[in-house]
């Protein structure tokens, strides 16, 4: 029911949306899967501004970090999202630190609308402890990690354009309040 029920959300959307839909948030809070299912329901592409950054640097963001840096780490991610941002509509799911970034943040505001992917600190522990590839939860731990992620990047996550709540239910109820969002965002 809930997906035919985002099948005919996302229909009543096509030919509205005129620009990039950037997913922003913390790791865990859904990017990447929401991204995955709100795409193909759209006909449009879908972008991972990690692997995006990974296949421009033809290495991992771990290598980036550890050869060059967080600060051309940074400086690679801004150049990726204005390639990504060029006006075409599409989907891209944002690293959890790139709409954090005062220069990365405007890129995406100035060309794109941005959703943040609000979770609760339970889902995000609970989802991040399910996935190994994470370097900044490595051997620590990850409610302490993400809670103060959380609180340092509210401020910046809070100048999304708009706001869609992912809970612990299935990815449906998220993808429809999102595509609802967007509805309410383009409506005609």
């Amino acid at each position: 029911m809930t997906q035919a029920r985002n099948k005919s959300l996302a229909k009543s959307l096509h030919g509205m949306i005129d620009r990039p839909i950037v997913l922003v948030g913390l790791m865990g809070c859904g990017k990447s899967s929401v991204g995955k299912v709100i795409a193909p329901l759209l006909n449009l592409d879908f972008f991972d501004s990690d692997t995006e950054i990974e296949d421009a640097a033809g290495m991992s963001i771990a290598e980036i970090f550890e050869n060059y840096g967080e600060a051309e780490f940074r400086s690679l991610e801004r150049r990726v999202f204005e390639r990504l941002i060029d006006g075409a509509p599409k989907i891209v799911a944002a690293g959890g630190g790139a709409f954090v970034q005062d220069d990365t943040r405007a890129v995406i505001q100035e060309g794109a609308v941005s959703v943040w992917l609000q979770a609760k600190l339970s889902v995000l522990v609970a989802r991040t402890q399910k996935r190994g590839n994470r370097p900044i939860l490595a051997g620590k731990d990850h409610r302490a990690v993400l809670r103060d992620l959380m609180e340092k990047r509210r401020p910046a996550y809070e100048k999304a354009n708009l706001r869609v709540f992912s809970g612990p239910e299935s990815i449906d109820k998220t993808v429809r309040a999102a595509l609802e969002a967007l509805k309410g965002h383009f409506k005609p």
